[in-house]
């Protein structure tokens, strides 16, 4: 490895992720002969072969893999250092690389938006993707920091409260219950329901609350997208439980939608923002999570989004 180059490590390291010669030299800008000229040379410096081709398939070697492996290691902390470096500067630039589960996009733009008003030299990756994916990321060291209110329980994680996430029931602005007060929840019984999809945290929080209160509700439909059951609820198709944070949105709209008010809601549930335990957070990630635990963006907290009735 020591004629090794790091412009070798980098062809290598983005043919890798994207499983694709052609793909890799797309994005760094040179040709694909190029690419497999420099993973031949590298594979070369191994001594073994780092890729396998299978018809049209590119396949990492359990060498390739255990490369793949350094050369993130390797590529974090030149962008740490460059971090570093920065700081001693007294300047704050470089990039954080942020997921978040699909519900967060209702408020943390918000918090960008602001945080790089702020802090003008900071790039942002932020991937915003669903629980499964975000766990998959997390095994694979993808990111800096992640957003998500059920961090999982199986992960070494270090995970903070940043934000309240109350759940509450929503329905079309003409439902009979619309105008009434402290709603029995028993009430909700044999209501047309639309539930999110087996598995997300929302729905395992309704369902734990109905079956300790014996509510059974008739669930009409099941959808995996917040904005396709805001939709149905505007549609006349039956009331759900949301998150408050996805009614951010919603002061556009003409007040089809509104929040109510049923004994046992909100169902309280907070964000988090997690880290991989023992991960060396870089400048701008400790700067981040900093600003994010001391948010006091109105717009963002819960208690100031408005009931539409």
């Amino acid at each position: 490895m020591i004629h090794a180059t790091l412009h070798q490590l980098k062809v290598f390291e983005t043919a890798a992720r994207h499983g694709s010669f052609t793909k890799a030299a797309e994005e760094l800008s040179i040709t694909q002969p190029t690419v497999s000229s420099q993973v031949k040379q590298l594979s070369q410096s191994v001594g073994l072969p780092l890729f396998e081709q299978i018809g049209k398939q590119l396949y990492l070697t359990e060498a390739g893999k255990a490369l793949l492996t350094t050369c993130q290691s390797v590529f974090e902390e030149l962008d740490n250092f460059e971090m570093t470096v920065a700081d001693f500067k007294g300047t704050r630039q470089g990039r954080l690389r942020l997921a978040v589960v699909t519900t967060a996009k209702y408020f943390i733009p918000r918090i960008l938006g602001a945080f790089c008003e702020q802090y003008p030299g900071i790039d942002i990756s932020l991937q915003v993707t669903n629980h499964e994916q975000m766990v998959q990321r997390m095994l694979n060291n993808e990111d800096d920091l992640y957003i998500l209110s059920q961090p999982p329980a199986d992960l070494d994680l270090t995970s903070q409260v940043f934000l309240e996430n109350p759940l509450v029931v929503v329905a079309r602005t003409d439902h009979p219950l619309a105008h009434s007060r402290n709603i029995p929840i028993t009430c909700l019984n044999d209501e047309l329901f639309i539930m999110r999809e087996v598995g997300s945290g929302t729905r395992d929080a309704v369902q734990e609350l109905f079956d300790h209160h014996q509510v059974k509700v008739k669930v009409r439909l099941e959808l995996g997208s917040n904005e396709a059951i805001k939709d149905a609820i505007a549609g006349g198709l039956g009331m759900s439980v949301l998150s408050k944070h996805t009614l951010i949105t919603e002061a556009a709209m003409t007040h089809e939608l509104t929040i109510l008010d049923v004994q046992h809601f909100p169902i309280k549930r907070c964000w988090y923002v997690s880290h991989l335990t023992g991960k060396q957070l870089s400048v701008i990630a400790q700067v981040f999570l900093e600003y994010l635990m001391n948010t006091r963006d109105p717009v963002v907290r819960s208690d100031r989004i408005p009931v539409y009735q």
